[in-house]
């Protein structure tokens, strides 16, 4: 027998000249794509340019024609005004106490959901229905079946045991809102430690226990290091929701007693001043710290996106 080799088929110049090139071939990949780019474009960039433009302007809605260019002077008052200082000191502080909170409640519930059970299912989804809950709905059930002093749950559960009848909004203000927000966000943490506990490699944590190691060990040493990841990635998310938090502050307080946060700083300025230059340029603080956690937020995915495809 012998053996044919069959030579390999040269490209003509003709077959090579009616190939497309290779930029033609990649825009008509990505052709599909541009109705939804350009569609975020105009709904998400043109509004923040426009946002960014009006900063730098004296502006207020009441008096359109005495409007004028300050460059960064609404940002300077923004940074040392007495009121707006302390909203952004009071988002931070709502912020750090709300995430802090939630993630050790959440890591709790997902220790507790790791294990099996009869009737596991079913409470994992009764958890999880704070999250789904609209915030607005959210805020009103705090407010209305909870904390009010005279017909609430709390002061109903106090007059049973023969305990006070505190008006909770007016003693605990800031507290009332962290409640409130906790009680949404917890779900949403103690879904991704969840997920992180079930990716764990369980043996490496059965050779732990055969060498003889206590569960506060293998918590300590095995699953703590390995939830870090789902732990900042839970922690930078929820933050980027809370600094933009407007729901709770407006319908719980309406920004008094000390709760206003920047979010609502803006809505008075705007909407309430008619400083438009001044509500700008506080919205614009917002959305930068934003893309500051965002940015961290992405990194801490991309990580975690890399260790999967590594360890698969």
């Amino acid at each position: 027998m012998t053996a044919t080799t069959t030579a390999p088929i040269a490209t003509t110049p003709a077959r090579a000249a009616r190939r497309p090139p290779a930029r033609l071939r990649a825009w008509a990949t990505r052709a599909p794509l541009l109705p939804a780019l350009v569609f975020m474009i105009v709904v998400t960039q043109l509004p923040f340019v426009a946002t960014l433009v009006i900063s730098f302007f004296d502006w207020n809605a009441l008096y359109p024609k005495a409007r004028r260019f300050t460059g960064f002077d609404n940002y300077r008052q923004v940074l040392t005004d007495a009121d707006l200082r302390h909203s952004v000191w009071t988002t931070l502080l709502l912020t750090v106490a709300v995430v802090l909170a939630s993630l050790v409640l959440g890591l709790v519930l997902a220790l507790l959901l790791d294990r099996r059970f009869r009737g596991r299912g079913v409470v994992r989804t009764l958890l999880i229905a704070p999250f789904l809950v609209v915030p607005v709905a959210a805020a009103l059930l705090w407010k209305h079946v909870l904390y009010n002093p005279e017909y609430g749950l709390l002061n109903g559960l106090l007059h049973y045991v023969g305990g006070p009848q505190p008006d909770w909004i007016s003693n605990t203000p800031l507290l009332a809102v962290e409640a409130s927000l906790v009680w949404q966000w917890t779900p949403f943490m103690m879904l991704i430690l969840l997920a992180g506990l079930q990716s764990r490699d369980q043996q490496q944590i059965e050779a732990a226990r055969v060498d003889g190691a206590s569960d506060w060990q293998i918590f300590r040493h095995l699953t703590l290091p390995h939830l870090r990841r789902y732990l900042e990635l839970g922690a930078l998310l929820a933050s980027i929701y809370i600094v933009q938090n407007f729901d709770a502050v407006f319908t719980i307080t309406s920004g008094g007693l000390g709760t206003a946060n920047l979010p609502y700083t803006v809505y008075q300025s705007f909407y309430q001043a008619h400083e438009n230059g001044l509500a700008s340029a506080a919205g614009v603080l917002v959305v930068i710290g934003s893309i500051v956690i965002a940015t961290f937020a992405l990194r801490v995915v991309s990580s975690l996106f890399r260790e999967e495809v590594s360890r698969a």
